[in-house]
């Protein structure tokens, strides 16, 4: 059976090097973040921190609180019908619960966690959308008050800590999925 795996995480927690490794060993991904750059550039929006906050919470507000898994359930069935599927960035507790109500045992959480500290110093240095500390605090506290955030990680099925290097990680994705064969 063909599998989905959601993997969460506070921000700069390292999920898209652990995603990138899942892609290098053949599976699809869906990247929820994709949402919200596909509504900033359909609205003609700059991306900033400000402005990616407004589209979350607004297609949320609009939407519901499963939102991005409502709209990217349709591409994730698709996809498992050609094999496993990596899920970027699940965000909210609805869209656990929906993923679970539609894949049921298909679905498996992965939760990249890491110090804030580590967090911080990394999305202040990444090359593309860096983020201050500052901008850090406000996104992480406007995604767990706002988006439900805590939830997935809290339920999730298997955690990996991430506070060493890159190639630390990039082990621990390696040794999890050789588990999931």
């Amino acid at each position: 059976m063909n599998r989905v795996v959601a993997v969460v995480g506070m921000c700069g927690s390292g999920k898209s090097v652990a995603t990138d490794l899942f892609v290098a060993n053949n599976w699809e991904k869906v990247y929820f973040g994709g949402v919200t750059l596909d509504t900033l550039k359909e609205r003609g929006m700059e991306i900033t921190p400000d402005n990616e906050r407004l589209v979350r919470e607004e297609l949320r507000e609009k939407y519901g609180q499963a939102a991005y898994a409502v709209k990217l359930l349709p591409k994730m069935k698709e996809l498992l019908l050609k094999g496993n599927v990596v899920a970027d960035g699940l965000y909210s507790w609805s869209e656990y619960k929906y993923l679970q109500e539609n894949l049921g045992d298909a679905l498996t959480v992965l939760c990249i966690i890491s110090d804030r500290k580590d967090r911080y110093d990394r999305l202040e240095n990444r090359p593309v959308r860096p983020l201050s500390a500052s901008e850090a605090t406000g996104r992480d506290i406007a995604e767990i008050e706002n988006l439900e955030k805590g939830g997935p990680i809290a339920i999730a099925d298997h955690y990996i800590v991430n506070n060493g290097t890159k190639e630390d990680l990039e082990r621990q994705v390696m040794a999890y999925l050789n588990s999931l064969n």
